[in-house]
């Protein structure tokens, strides 16, 4: 039986989630807070900030709200 991987172009929930334990209280209730206001789930936060991080042109939290695939 082969197993295939799938790539996807974000970052899983389920990664999300164990990333988001990895993080010290504050930071993880803040990106939390966060998407709670931006009415997003966490796991699309947690891509803009890293993504924000890496290239300033990218996609930010100022942003209008990006459409979700």
């Amino acid at each position: 039986m082969q197993t295939q991987t799938t790539i996807s172009k974000h970052l899983s929930p389920e990664l999300a989630q164990i990333f988001l334990e990895g993080l010290p209280e504050t930071i993880r209730h803040g990106l939390e807070i966060r998407a709670e206001n931006m009415d997003y789930p966490v796991w699309a936060v947690i891509e803009m900030a890293i993504a924000g991080y890496l290239d300033e042109e990218a996609l930010s939290f100022v942003d209008c709200h990006p459409k979700l695939d």
